[in-house]
């Protein structure tokens, strides 16, 4: 949990980084702000090509983390098979899929009503 006061707004920015350092795609910001009885504020998904990738995106988001801003997240799971974590950091939750879990759980859909914002990446 959070040592000091972290904004949404740099912990958004620096899994970003972290995602976009070993070139996760498809990433998407849904704010939740505005739904009731909502787990976080926002949720980050992004996508890997193989166990391997979405494990070095997992290691690359919580390496960036705990650097630049000493925080840890909450819980971690689905590491084991890696084909969907979850990277909980309370107020900001990270699913990182492979491509074909996401789309069979098409959890953008399942927030439908959430402001989702795309991520344009460079490779």
């Amino acid at each position: 949990m959070a040592k000091k006061n972290i904004s949404a707004d740099q912990l958004i920015s620096v899994i970003i980084s972290g995602i976009e350092d070993v070139k996760g795609q498809g990433i998407s910001i849904l704010d939740l702000r505005e739904i009731e009885n909502t787990v976080c504020d926002y949720f980050i998904i992004c996508e890997g090509t193989s166990n391997t990738q979405v494990n070095a995106i997992v290691n690359s988001v919580q390496k960036k983390v705990s650097k630049e801003l000493k925080d840890n997240p909450w819980h971690v799971e689905g590491v084991d098979n890696a084909e969907w974590v979850l990277i909980d950091y309370v107020n900001v939750v990270v699913h990182v899929f492979q491509k074909q879990i996401r789309q069979y759980y098409d959890i953008e859909s399942l927030w439908g009503d959430a402001k989702t914002t795309v991520i344009e990446t460079s490779y």
